[in-house]
């Protein structure tokens, strides 16, 4: 065990009695909302859940059906509100890409659970109010900006609201006000990071000591890169708007993968498939339980997220069990040439290969009849005045690699730093260009 931070000591190293006596007082207390809303009543009369009371243990829960994003959407806009809206604190919503966005309505008190979860978060990787705190998410409907604002005012932290984008801002913030903590998504920190030094501010000119990184998948290899590259430790986080935003989980100082705050969430892995659920250890799609939230209580939500639940404790001594870094989606995996591959493989293997940069982008295509894979990638600029035979057994690795990973071998493009498109918010790292059937 090591001396670790706490925010709560007294419930985030509870016996497991105690931590699921708390989860099945909820979950009583969350289904007492979810029946007052249109979707959940008839959702759950259907299957004989008519009160509280019909639940007796924490494995009833198996007895309540899944939600989807789907089921969200079709509710829009209040079929899943269990409050008035004059006792509706804030609104947030997702993008609505596909026309019809996912609306999450929070009351005063799931705020200020939420903002209580977050400030567990942050203690927990070590930092404290003598920090500042620079905010690079967005702000808005998004709930990933809010969230830790809130959640690094109540640990007294000095925040800095300065949301996404603005490249040259956000360097030349960081070195007026001496950030120590930044909260962004990993593909933006590492352009930051091959940025600095352009209008003269250099990594030794920041006082940066840490990262919360989220919002995006991302590998182990890119939190070393990220690390290594910047010289901080670099913690990941998991959340998403559905369920809260961030805050559902998140790394402690030990760095090895994510404590699902258990008080807040009752965490399943199933089989995608068969909606099984699984023995921890076992991969496959995280459902989520919201204990906490009154305005908008959600019951055995598919995340469509790919992990595990670690069987063992933590070297913190937190007794809520982790999750591993999420592994894919079952939504976004290529089925090419009839081989699934998942991009998280692909950025696995290419990160750790040091002659690679801070940015890649796999493209799918068509030739002829068959599925083609490129996968481009930057590499560091002494590479490109190097001989040409130097590039080209680069480029044998890079597919050597691939290969050992995802089966099949893709075409490998190299290219110069700055030449691949960059976002300031969640990178889009996978475009596929084949004919929609």
């Amino acid at each position: 065990m090591i001396d670790a931070p706490f925010w709560n000591k007294e419930i985030e190293t509870a016996e497991r009695s105690r931590i699921e006596q708390i989860q099945l007082q909820r979950l009583k207390q969350t289904l007492a909302w979810a029946l007052k809303t249109p979707f959940y009543q008839k959702k759950l009369t259907q299957v004989g859940i008519h009160s509280p009371e019909d639940i007796r243990s924490l494995q009833d829960l198996q007895r309540v059906p899944y939600t989807t994003k789907d089921d969200l959407r079709l509710s829009f806009p209040k079929g899943l509100m269990a409050v008035e809206m004059r006792e509706v604190l804030r609104i947030h919503s997702s993008s609505g890409t596909t026309g019809i966005p996912t609306v999450i309505y929070f009351a005063r008190d799931d705020v200020e659970n939420w903002t209580d979860l977050l400030a567990r978060s942050i203690v927990g990787t070590g930092a404290t109010d003598s920090d500042v705190f620079q905010n690079m998410m967005t702000y808005g409907m998004f709930t990933g900006g809010l969230g830790l604002h809130y959640g690094a005012e109540r640990v007294g932290m000095t925040v800095i609201p300065i949301g996404g984008g603005n490249t040259k801002r956000q360097i030349q913030t960081m070195k007026d006000f001496q950030t120590t903590v930044v909260h962004v998504t990993p593909s933006y920190l590492l352009h930051i990071h091959s940025k600095l030094g352009e209008d003269g501010i250099d990594r030794k000119d920041l006082a940066l000591r840490k990262a919360f990184v989220g919002a995006e998948p991302h590998s182990e290899n890119t939190r070393r890169k990220l690390e290594e590259l910047l010289q901080i430790d670099a913690y990941n986080s998991y959340g998403l708007s559905e369920l809260n935003g961030p805050g559902v989980a998140f790394e402690c100082v030990c760095k090895k993968d994510m404590h699902v705050w258990e008080d807040a969430y009752i965490a399943e892995v199933i089989n995608p498939d068969t909606g099984e659920v699984l023995k921890e250890g076992e991969t496959g799609e995280l459902v989520l339980t919201n204990l906490v939230r009154r305005a908008m209580p959600i019951l055995r939500y598919r995340t469509r997220d790919l992990t595990f639940l670690y069987p063992q404790g933590c070297d913190c001594g937190r007794t809520h069990r982790r999750i591993s870094r999420i592994l894919g989606r079952t939504d976004d995996m290529l089925i090419i040439n009839g081989v699934n591959v998942f991009p998280s493989q692909i950025e696995e293997r290419i990160m750790k290969i040091p002659e690679v940069a801070t940015n890649y982008q796999i493209h799918v295509d068509k030739k002829g009849s068959l599925d083609r894979l490129t996968v481009k990638v930057e590499i560091y600029p002494k590479l490109f005045l190097g001989e040409v035979a130097k590039l080209e057994a680069l480029r044998h690795k890079i597919v050597e690699e691939l290969r050992a990973s995802i089966v099949i071998s893709p075409l490998v493009e190299l290219h110069e730093p700055g030449a691949l498109p960059v976002s300031e918010g969640k990178a889009k790292r996978v475009v596929d260009d084949r004919p929609k059937d």
